[in-house]
């Protein structure tokens, strides 16, 4: 081989070692390592590096969920974040715990519903709906951990409707696994514990409590009142045999959780990862169970937030109808 030749190979390496380098890497903010967006957050950032002509590179990171990956949007320590929609709603507008709107935000596509689990012993259910609550009369109840997603929308839930939750219930701010424990033990009438189903602490205590435990159900009335600010919330079906010993069907409700990214992350960018994950999303389902809930024809329920322009221009390729309300920015 002539020294030529060996020259031209060196600098056809040097080339392609200089391409990688120029490949823009991107942070993908998700939540803590027990919950479903950081595998699921991993899962998508793995099918990037495994598809070096998207022209970039994703790293997922943990968080501590919704509210913290707003601020990490904003100071622009990560580009795409996932978080449930109603926090995307508050963020934008700048309303609920986010106080200053937060404008750059845009959604890439809806995932996988966040599944609305109120709990309580069967001797303190009268109806069976959410508004059972009011009715506890100062009795112990766990809203989930402070400053998590879980206390934020249940406080938000509780006030729509109408549970004077500061006066008339004692709370206590434990993750799932210690308010599932704690109902067993007698320590707890009830929780909140909004999450995919099946979920495993509440899987335990149905299995340990058996019937003398109640998973609430949503009225109408109940979800339009949790709907006055933003209509992202529906009806939700658990089937039987979701959690031991559920013989019938439970219509709770839920909510989306959303994939967002900062406005100024180039449109091809945007564009492709969205095509990767619609594309690759059997390869998400392996991953985590709740995915298997996703299709594209529902990719744009429950999204508050304006699509960016990259996710706009592909669901248009795909033919999916646009909500009049995701076409708008503040920026036009």
């Amino acid at each position: 081989m002539s020294r030529f030749t060996i020259l031209l190979i060196l600098l056809s390496l040097t080339a392609c070692s200089d391409q990688k380098l120029e490949r823009q890497t991107y942070i993908l903010t998700t939540g803590t390592t027990s919950a479903t967006y950081y595998p699921v957050g991993v899962a998508l950032a793995t099918l990037v590096s495994a598809n070096s002509d998207v022209g970039f590179s994703l790293t997922a990171i943990s968080s501590a969920g919704s509210l913290e990956n707003v601020k990490l949007l904003r100071d622009n320590q990560a580009q795409f974040g996932t978080m449930l929609s109603i926090f995307g709603a508050w963020a934008y507008e700048g309303n609920g715990p986010i106080k200053n709107p937060q404008p750059h935000m845009r959604s890439v596509t809806g995932l996988w519903p966040n599944v609305e689990h109120m709990l309580l012993l069967s001797n303190f259910v009268t109806e069976g709906f959410f508004s059972d609550f009011k009715r506890l009369n100062g009795e112990r109840v766990s809203i989930g951990m402070r400053n998590s997603g879980a206390e934020i929308t249940g406080f938000y839930i509780f006030d729509a409707l109408g549970i004077n939750h500061q006066e008339n219930l004692s709370i206590a701010y434990l993750g799932y696994g210690p308010s599932a424990d704690a109902l067993q033990d007698g320590n707890l009438v009830g929780l909140n514990a909004p999450g995919g189903p099946p979920m495993a602490a509440l899987t335990r205590a149905h299995a340990l409590l058996g019937n003398t435990l109640t998973l609430l159900e949503v009225s109408q009335e109940e979800l339009d009142l949790i709907n006055w600010e933003y209509p992202i919330w529906n009806f939700y079906d658990l089937p039987p045999g979701t959690y031991p010993g559920q013989e019938e069907t439970i219509t709770t409700a839920a909510s989306s959780n959303v994939l967002v990214a900062r406005d100024d992350v180039p449109e091809e960018i945007v564009y492709n990862l969205t095509k990767l994950l619609w594309e690759n999303l059997p390869v998400l389902q392996e991953i985590h169970a709740a995915t298997n809930s996703m299709s594209i024809e529902n990719a744009l329920q429950g999204i508050p937030l304006p699509l960016h322009r990259g996710a706009l221009r592909y669901y248009e390729e795909q033919g999916i109808d646009i909500p009049k309300h995701l076409l708008e920015t503040k920026n036009e």
